[in-house]
Order: C-alpha cells, then sequence, then structure tokens
C-alpha cells in the first residue's frame, strides 16, 4: 500500500482480475538492499518480478543496458554490472526504466520532503519554474484528458503550495534558442565541429559523456533551459526580493529523472549553492497537490509571473521531439534569409519517426537537419557522424521516445498515444499564442539589454554556457595481478554452458590470460 505506484501497478490491476486474494506461496528470496545510490531513481529489487521490460527498454529502445538478466534458478534477478549499484554503472538516469517497471521495482526519486522543508522555512524564498511538457500532462492525475492544457491551474496550485512567484522554463527555453542558433552560426561561418548537437537533454549529454567523448566537441556549450532559468534566477532575483543567493531556493517541476542529476554537477553551482535547487517531476508535483488536498480541478486558473514566465510558441514546443530544432530554425532561416518569415511551421521535423532528415533553405543558405529520440537511434547516428558517412549542419537529440512529453517522470499511462497527444497539446498553444519566434520575446530582449549584452557574449557565455568532460562508464576496482603478502588471488572461473560457450565465454577466458601474462 505505500508503493509508489500502487495506483497504477499492473501486477495488483492482474491479481485483482485474476481473483488472487492471497499468496499460497511462502517466500524463498532473502530481502535485499535498497539502491539508492543515484539522484534520479530508486531501484527496490525486492519488488522485481523478473517480467524484463526495464531490460528491454534499457538495451533495445535506449542502447545501454546498464542492467540485465543475471544468475539463474532461485537465484535470478535483473541487476546493473558485477552487482554494482546504478549510480556505479553506465546508466544515463532517464528513467524509462521506471517508465516501463510495472510494480514500483525501479521508480523516480521523490524530493517532494526537502521542497515541503523549504516551503515551511521563514528563511527561504521558493520560486519555481515549469517545464513546457508538465503543462500537457499534470492533469491526467487528475481525470483530464493527455494532451490537456492545465498551465493555470498548476500556477493557481504552486502558489496555494506556498510558492512565492512562478515563472516558466519555456522563457529560458526562448533563451535557448537566441544562444545555441548564435552558436551554430558562428560555427558553420568558421568552419568548424559541423554538426552541431543540441545538448538540451541531460541524459544525452551523459551518454555522449560515456560513449563518445570525441564527439564532444560538437555538442553546444549552452546550458538547458533549466540550467539557463537557474542561473539567471539566482543572478537577478536575489537582490530584487533582498534575500541572499543561498536563501533562494529555486524548485524545478520537469517531465524528466535526468534533470534531477543536471542539477547536481558541479557545473551548475557557485560554491555550495546550485543554481537549482530541487527538480520535481510531473508525478510528485501531483503528489503534493494531494498531499496539500487541493482539488486541481476546480482551481480557478491564474498566470505566471513576469518577466521569467513570458514566453513564445518556439519555447513551448520545446517539450516535444523536433521542437528544439524547430524553434532553431525559426530564427536560423530569419536570420540567414535576412528578412522576418510568415510561415513559423518546418513539418519535416515533427513527427514520430526515430530519425527525421529535413532540408531547409534560407535565402541562398541550404540547411541540412536531423532529429533523432531514442538513444539507440542517437548511437546510430552518432556512429554514421564518426565515420564521415552521413553530412549533417545540426541534430537534436531526446533521450526519451517521443522527447520530454514521454519522460520517466510523466503520470504513467498504458496509452501508446498520451505522448503524441501531449504533444499535439504543446503545438496547439504554440499556435494560440501571439509570438511564435523566440527573438520576437520582448522580456528575452530586455535580459540581454539588463544582464547579458548580446547572444554570444563574455557575460552570456559565462552565465548561459558550459563545458562538458569525458566521463568513466562504470566505476572500476583495483584488482592486484601479483598478490603481495596477505591479499587472496582473485579468482576466475568460466560457464561451461552450451549457451554461454557459443557466446565466447573459452575465448573470453584464454584473452584474459593472454592479456594478463
Amino acid at each position: 500500500p505505500t508503493c509508489v505506484k500502487a495506483d497504477a501497478c499492473q501486477l495488483r490491476d492482474l491479481g485483482r482480475k485474476l481473483g488472487v486474494t492471497e499468496v499460497r506461496f511462502k517466500p524463498t528470496a532473502r530481502t535485499m538492499p535498497v539502491d539508492r545510490s543515484t539522484v534520479s531513481l530508486v531501484r527496490d529489487p525486492n519488488k522485481c518480478i523478473l517480467c524484463g521490460d526495464c531490460v528491454r527498454m534499457c538495451s533495445e529502445i535506449q542502447g545501454v543496458g546498464a542492467i540485465d538478466f543475471a544468475h539463474r534458478g532461485a537465484r535470478a534477478c535483473v541487476t546493473p554490472a558485477f552487482g554494482k549499484d546504478l549510480a556505479a554503472v553506465e546508466c544515463v538516469l532517464c528513467g524509462q526504466c521506471a517508465a516501463v517497471c510495472p510494480t514500483g521495482a525501479i521508480a523516480p526519486r521523490s524530493e517532494t520532503e526537502e521542497v515541503w522543508r523549504a516551503l515551511h522555512d521563514p528563511r527561504k524564498t521558493v520560486v519555481a519554474q515549469i517545464a513546457p511538457a508538465v503543462r500537457v500532462a499534470l492533469g491526467e492525475c487528475f481525470g483530464l484528458e493527455a494532451g490537456a492544457l492545465s498551465t493555470g491551474q498548476i500556477a493557481a496550485a504552486l502558489r496555494a503550495l506556498g510558492f512565492r512567484k512562478v515563472f516558466d522554463t519555456c522563457f529560458a527555453a526562448d533563451l535557448t534558442v537566441m544562444e545555441e542558433v548564435h552558436e551554430f552560426l558562428t560555427r558553420r561561418k568558421e568552419g568548424r565541429r559541423l554538426p552541431q548537437f543540441t545538448s538540451c537533454c541531460p541524459a544525452w549529454v551523459k551518454f555522449a559523456e560515456q560513449y563518445y567523448p570525441e564527439l564532444l566537441p560538437n555538442l553546444s556549450t549552452c546550458r538547458s533551459p533549466q540550467q539557463m532559468f537557474g542561473a539567471m534566477a539566482k543572478e537577478t532575483l536575489p537582490a530584487e526580493y533582498r534575500v541572499a543567493r543561498e536563501d533562494l531556493v529555486v524548485v524545478s517541476i520537469m517531465p524528466c529523472t535526468a534533470k534531477k542529476f543536471e542539477a547536481r554537477r558541479a557545473e551548475f553551482a557557485r560554491g555550495e549553492t546550485p543554481d537549482v535547487d530541487f527538480v520535481l517531476t510531473t508525478q510528485e508535483l501531483a503528489r503534493m497537490i494531494e498531499e496539500a488536498g487541493l482539488r486541481f480541478r476546480e482551481l480557478e486558473p491564474e498566470s505566471l509571473d513576469l518577466p521569467f514566465g513570458f514566453k513564445s510558441g518556439a519555447g513551448v514546443i520545446f517539450g516535444a521531439t523536433g521542437g528544439v530544432m524547430e524553434a532553431a530554425l525559426r530564427l536560423a532561416a530569419e536570420t540567414l534569409g535576412g528578412r522576418k518569415i510568415e510561415s513559423v511551421d518546418f513539418h519535416a521535423v515533427r513527427g514520430e519517426a526515430h530519425l527525421r532528415e529535413a532540408t531547409v533553405t534560407a535565402g541562398e543558405t541550404t540547411l541540412k537537419v536531423a532529429v533523432v529520440h531514442g538513444l539507440a537511434q542517437a548511437r546510430a547516428l552518432a556512429e554514421k557522424v564518426k565515420a564521415g558517412t552521413c553530412e549533417y549542419d545540426f541534430v537534436e537529440v531526446m533521450a526519451c521516445p517521443g522527447g520530454c512529453v514521454g519522460g520517466a517522470g510523466q503520470p504513467v499511462s498504458r496509452d501508446a498515444a498520451a505522448a503524441r497527444r501531449r504533444a499535439k497539446g504543446l503545438y496547439d498553444a504554440d499556435r494560440t499564442l501571439e509570438l511564435h519566434k523566440a527573438q520576437d520575446n520582448p522580456y528575452v530582449r530586455a535580459c540581454y539589454e539588463r544582464h547579458l549584452g548580446h547572444p554570444g557574449s563574455a557575460r552570456a557565455h559565462e552565465t548561459l554556457h558550459t563545458r562538458y568532460h569525458s566521463r568513466r562508464r562504470i566505476a572500476s576496482e583495483e584488482v592486484p595481478l601479483t598478490p603481495g603478502a596477505g591479499e587472496e588471488r582473485l579468482a576466475v572461473s568460466v560457464c561451461v554452458g552450451t549457451s554461454c560457450y557459443l557466446r565466447g565465454s573459452q575465448e573470453l577466458l584464454r584473452r584474459l590470460v593472454e592479456h594478463v601474462e
């Protein structure tokens, strides 16, 4: 009854449908420790039913394989490599394993208690930022249709919970467009490190750090919208609210579990104070609203706060796969063409295909772009870029299928079309806004005039850009090949079963012996 997936547990649902009212078998498995090593996910092997959904998602869709089956018979389990914790292996913390786990054996790690403490601390001023994909998904937790826009109710709920100000990550997405397109056009003019990859998705960034460090110079140096917002908030709001920087608490409402990891990166902190203090998933915000006893559907809609609450449609569509690329093209096409564009829809980069390619003409310039979602597809594309068998100028990568609308922190849905309807909700919101291009956002222009100078300036680089670095895929342990006094020898055994033999077990042992010798 205390399980995080109690209201969406497929195992309990099947048990109810099949009339299972008691467990007839005595427990045979010993209690295993719960893995809380990461800031994004909690893995409880005691709830695992060995269905293999998480294994297939991690291996087949994401192409990572951070978890897999191990051992045999009654000892069979799903575990990271060598029995290590998730934090010690190549997991990119996308959380898609948690999204498909039917029993809560893997679930997003909750930060609601920490946020409640901050809200109840009179010394703290707590502000929130809402990601684009949250506004078309939160309503599902309260009986609304997937894709229903509930920005006004979210703002009202957050203020009722005690947040002083409610802002929009879409404002920072507009900032991202300005910086990322400036960086791209500068690279293209100078003829260096193309294609440029987007860097909005922290799971993709960690994936690139682990598997493709040679491509890191191709990643945009722009921070993600979440981190751009955190940097700007911590830079400007303390003086406005007359509080110390460490007493301003920035809480992100995100559809993504990897965003929790991103907020804890050392690159995104000044001293001991992070730019973003806490990250709540859409599911966590729904639980806080329920804990407070609010009737979400009956809340009167409220507006977001200025200046960081104003956005263009370009920032809104960031939540769908292809949205970042389309938002960037709305600025790039206008800049390269030398005139304002009337048609802002680039339908060629929209859709559900895992890889979409498009050629865009702006004035006398032709741009070849690609959009990919799902890390297995991103790996295939990265291999082509390494081999030089494809020529792109700009590439958008999202780790989660469908983009952020399909993030692991979104409400659990068994409807395969839910992500599609959420994406449609974002494009519908874009169409109803007065402004559709980031460069037309007056508050973004004011932000540059008062704080940043111009896109690509030294001040903008200091505040809105970062660097990424090569990252080991698995935490290793030193193994002495020549034992000294008192040291135990390392026993190496090989399975002689037919399956393992056919997969090269003895060849592996032979090569290991040769390497040691």
